[in-house]
């Protein structure tokens, strides 16, 4: 059976030969709206297959630094794929989403194979998020009356850190950190698709100071380490830096074997602020 975020965000090539890109096309799904328009992760996994679909000796998105251009809206997409280089490890290719005329997300992206790249050979000085059992934390979503339209958040299951949900009670601690247990709303195991989707799934740091609703991403930039095992997925959103209109959000996502699989660094503009 297909799981929902396979569905969601499939595609279809229209023209090209597989070698220097095509056209692919894709139904961008109203199950995935948050605020003004669909999530962000979400359009990154569904941009990213299509350039899998380009580059099928090279699976796996290693870095991808997408510049969301506007935002993006249920039903038909394209998504143009022009490889720019293909070697013997890696390949690099451009995309762009687009919706009529309008291009909705500018993307350079680097693809390879993980597996033929792992060689066991892990230093790290990152460590993982330090989090209660899964059915210790808070789950479901901590604030449904200010996030009530988002459809997106019935499309995954979220388990805060007890200490990190302040903002959910009209508490905010100011910290610019959210800690939480991640899994797909049909328990559908993570893959490297999937995790371009987990690196923006968490409601924004800014919450964490009382600054509540949609912050639209300017530019993201994901990093895929390791192939995820099966099994929950713990994340962290993490800001230093919010000055005029803007902010840097950092995400990691660790596998169920403490493995550290994917990173990330945003630049999304502050929600804004009802005057009244």
């Amino acid at each position: 059976m297909t799981s929902v975020f396979d569905a969601a965000t499939a595609v279809t090539r229209l023209d090209g030969d597989g070698t220097s890109g095509g056209t692919f096309a894709a139904d961008l799904s109203p199950g995935w709206s948050i605020g003004g328009g669909l999530n962000g992760g979400y359009l990154l996994a569904t941009l990213g297959r299509a350039v899998r679909e380009a580059l099928p000796a090279k699976p796996d998105p290693l870095a991808i630094s997408a510049h969301y251009l506007a935002a993006s809206t249920p039903g038909p997409a394209e998504v143009d794929v022009r490889v720019l280089r293909e070697g013997g490890t890696v390949a690099t290719a451009a995309a762009d989403l687009r919706q009529g005329p309008s291009t909705r997300i500018a993307a350079l992206a680097t693809y390879g194979d993980l597996d033929r790249l792992a060689t066991g050979d892990v230093r790290t000085t990152a460590t993982p998020p330090d989090l209660p059992a899964p059915e210790d934390c808070v789950t479901g979503t901590p604030d449904q009356a200010q996030l009530a339209s988002a459809t997106l958040l019935q499309r995954f299951e979220m388990r805060f850190h007890p200490d990190d949900v302040g903002w959910a009670l009209g508490r905010p601690d100011g910290s610019g950190r959210l800690r939480a247990w991640f899994r797909l709303e049909d328990h559908r195991e993570p893959d490297v698709l999937s995790l371009l989707l987990t690196l923006d799934a968490l409601p924004p740091v800014t919450f964490t100071h009382g600054l509540m609703g949609w912050a639209p991403t300017v530019e993201l930039t994901a990093h895929v380490r390791a192939r995820p095992a099966p099994g929950w997925l713990r994340v962290t959103h993490a800001s230093r830096h919010m000055a005029d209109g803007l902010f840097e959000e950092d995400c990691e996502v660790w596998d169920s074997t403490d493995r550290l699989v994917a990173q990330s660094r945003q630049l999304a503009r502050l929600p804004r602020q009802d005057p009244r």
